[in-house]
């Protein structure tokens, strides 16, 4: 995949607003000034939108991540912070309130990245600069941070036909992708199919609202309905969320054991790997996306060049050459935990290996 891709995709009071100072531990009210893009020295401050919180992904990681290296980068910043709870509704107010607020920098990771082409020209209009985080928003965005998701979709294809071995050719599987609002969701499953097409038969496929991992596991039990427990041999999971639901509903169908794909690196994934309910997930370094999207937005504000953290380019529905950083995904198995997230310290043995999991980690060597 080059450096050049395109995109696989066609009120003040908002509540749940967090405001957390980035120095000194004080409370903070936000920034009184305006934004002008470039701050002041007294008061400079930056906004930090994230989409839901069902995925552990942004609590554990993404968040302190990003508030971390911004505190770290800019003391007397503060930080405003509201996650959206995978509604755009309530994310357009709290981006409004971030501009009311006075914020100089907002980081978005949009719940529908296919609205808010009118936001980003909002606070264009105020001299707000906006940083893409992980889904690639509409309009004329100033950088864009994530993984090339193509190559993700690409990575759970193959790990999936690798998963299924010699019995690859001809397999039946059911593929259940994404939230259609989240253009990631449209990426991973474009690249999935780039793999899994010419190998596999796809016998059932549905889309996700939300990534709701109820919603998968009634996908999941309809399919079976449908097809009958012998009617496929692999599930194709766009997440790590989902395949929770996924699992769950192929053991009270009483389906034997069958490969099944998740992505994110999510503890719980990493548990049903390690016990042999999942096959497999993808790995993305949340933290050096979380930083380098912090470091992106203080230069920012700054008023300082960033190309040396933006070497990628993306197109977008509404904007071409959107300097990027499209960091390596890496698929995980059973195999190579030690060598990838372990190694890494995006877990401890311990975080992975509690009572329940003690024997299928020694068989591993991970104890």
């Amino acid at each position: 995949m080059g450096v050049r891709l395109r995109a696989v995709l066609a009120g003040i009071a908002a509540t749940g607003l967090a405001v957390t100072l980035a120095g000194c531990g004080e409370a903070g009210g936000g920034n009184d000034g305006g934004g002008d893009g470039g701050g002041d020295s007294e008061s400079r401050s930056i906004g930090l939108l994230l989409p839901e919180n069902s995925t552990t992904r942004y609590e554990a990681f993404d968040r302190p991540g990003i508030e971390g290296k911004i505190k770290e980068l800019c003391e007397d910043c503060t930080i405003s912070y509201s996650n959206a709870t995978e509604d755009t509704a309530l994310q357009k107010q709290q981006f409004d309130a971030l501009l009311t607020q006075g914020v100089d920098v907002i980081i978005l990771d949009a719940v529908d990245a296919g609205v808010t082409e009118s936001w980003v020209a909002e606070a264009a209009d105020q001299g707000v600069p906006v940083v893409a985080y992980d889904r690639l928003a509409e309009g004329e965005i100033d950088a864009y941070i994530s993984y090339d998701n193509f190559r993700v979709g690409q990575l759970q294809g193959e790990a999936m036909l690798e998963a299924l071995g010699d019995d690859a050719e001809g397999a039946r599987v059911i593929m259940i992708n994404g939230s259609p609002t989240d253009p990631n969701a449209a990426m991973f499953k474009a690249g999935a199919h780039d793999v899994l097409d010419d190998v596999v038969e796809i016998v059932y496929e549905q889309d996700i609202d939300g990534w709701d991992p109820a919603e998968a596991n009634s996908t999941v039990s309809t399919a079976i309905q449908a097809l009958g427990t012998d009617g496929f041999d692999a599930v194709y999971s766009a997440n790590d969320g989902m395949a929770a639901g996924i699992v769950t509903a192929l053991g009270n169908a009483g389906v034997g054991e069958i490969p099944v794909g998740g992505q994110d690196a999510e503890l719980a994934g990493l548990q049903r790997i390690i016990a042999g309910e999942q096959a497999f997930t993808i790995y993305k370094a949340l933290i050096p996306q979380a930083e380098t999207t912090a470091e992106v937005a203080v230069r920012l504000l700054e008023g300082e060049d960033f190309a040396d953290l933006t070497p990628d380019s993306v197109d977008s529905p509404t904007d071409d050459g959107v300097p990027s950083a499209l960091l390596t995904p890496v698929a995980v198995t059973a195999e190579n935990i030690a060598d990838t997230v372990l190694a890494d310290g995006f877990y401890e043995v311990s975080d992975i290996c509690t009572p329940e999991y003690a024997e299928a980690c020694a068989e591993l060597g991970l104890d």
